[in-house]
């Protein structure tokens, strides 16, 4: 049996690290994808206001096993 991956994208933030950012987005995609198993971090940015750093963003690439029905 050969098993097959599809890779989403997904955004992470918070108000306190990119690591954090990244934590957040993998628990919450937890929540709804199943057999997660990799991610790849694309791209990170930040909000700022009033010139200080108000929001870490992390992009995640995320890749899980599909199920036999998929």
């Amino acid at each position: 049996m050969t098993n097959v991956y599809k890779i989403t994208e997904i955004v992470g933030c918070s108000p306190k690290s990119f690591a954090e950012a990244a934590q957040e987005a993998v628990k919450r995609a937890s929540k709804t994808i199943r057999h997660l198993g990799w991610f790849e971090v694309v791209d990170q940015r930040g909000l700022i206001k009033d010139g200080q750093i108000a929001e870490f963003q992390v992009t995640l690439k995320i890749g899980f096993k599909l199920d036999e029905g998929q």
